[in-house]
């Protein structure tokens, strides 16, 4: 049995996702686990980082790491905590069964314990699923919040163009100038002044224009004329 101090892959992670907001950027991990690394005096083979979300598995990055884990005689792994590893039941899997095979000989984190035994085991495991059931609740919350809002008729994303959006009433409002311009190219339209391809013209020179600059494509001019509630506007610009 090889007895030598373990090495260790060190991993980072974070998604820029909702349920991630709260957590370190993958910088400040890097920097912390380097120094708990030097203190603790652990040889670190290689560095994985990436940016995504571990609610599903498929991470490529977490993926090359394993894959490195099963051609070796017995490494660690250094994170921040069990759920920068996983937060679904697959990756948490292969976390674990990667240590019943000594595959994987210890795993080290600053904020939470853990000992290749069976009482370890267990306890990463409950860190495991703790993890996915705050991914599964969380993800309940948000579709719970969005019915709630589609009850009070109420506008999803991000405002579009022509209203803006209003953190005091959790809502859209129209916006006190691109509302105008909205408003005009409605009018326009309805009394037949231009077609959907020289509303294009026409709003460029009011300065609505592409992200390239150039002239809105009629595909992108419609909801201008047909999505928009031209009584929301009532007699702004009059």
């Amino acid at each position: 049995m090889n007895m030598s101090k373990p090495k260790y892959f060190l991993y980072a992670r974070k998604s820029s996702e909702d349920d991630d907001r709260q957590v370190m950027s993958i910088e400040a991990q890097l920097f912390e686990l380097r120094e708990y690394a030097r203190k603790e005096n652990l040889e670190i083979l290689a560095e994985f980082q990436e940016s995504k979300s571990a609610k599903t598995p498929g991470r490529k990055v977490f993926g090359k790491m394993m894959e490195q884990v099963e051609r070796s005689d017995g490494v660690g792994i250094l994170a921040w905590h069990p759920d920068r590893l996983a937060r679904n039941s697959v990756d948490g899997g292969k976390i674990i069964y990667a240590v019943d095979t000594r595959k994987i000989v210890s795993l080290r984190f600053p904020t939470f314990w853990f000992e290749p035994t069976p009482q370890g085991l267990f306890m990463l495991q409950v860190a495991f699923g703790q993890s996915k059931y705050y991914s599964d609740n969380l993800s309940e919350n948000i579709k719970r919040g969005v019915r709630q809002k589609l009850r009070r008729g109420e506008w999803l994303n991000l405002a579009p163009f022509g209203y803006e959006n209003n953190p005091k009433i959790r809502n859209i409002e129209p916006h006190s100038i691109n509302a105008r311009i909205v408003l005009r190219a409605f009018e326009e339209y309805a009394k037949g002044t231009h077609t959907l391809k020289s509303l294009g013209l026409f709003l460029a020179d009011l300065g609505v224009v592409s992200r390239n600059g150039t002239p809105l494509a009629k595909v992108s001019i419609k909801p201008f004329v047909f999505v928009f509630n031209k009584s929301q506007v009532g007699t702004i610009g009059k």
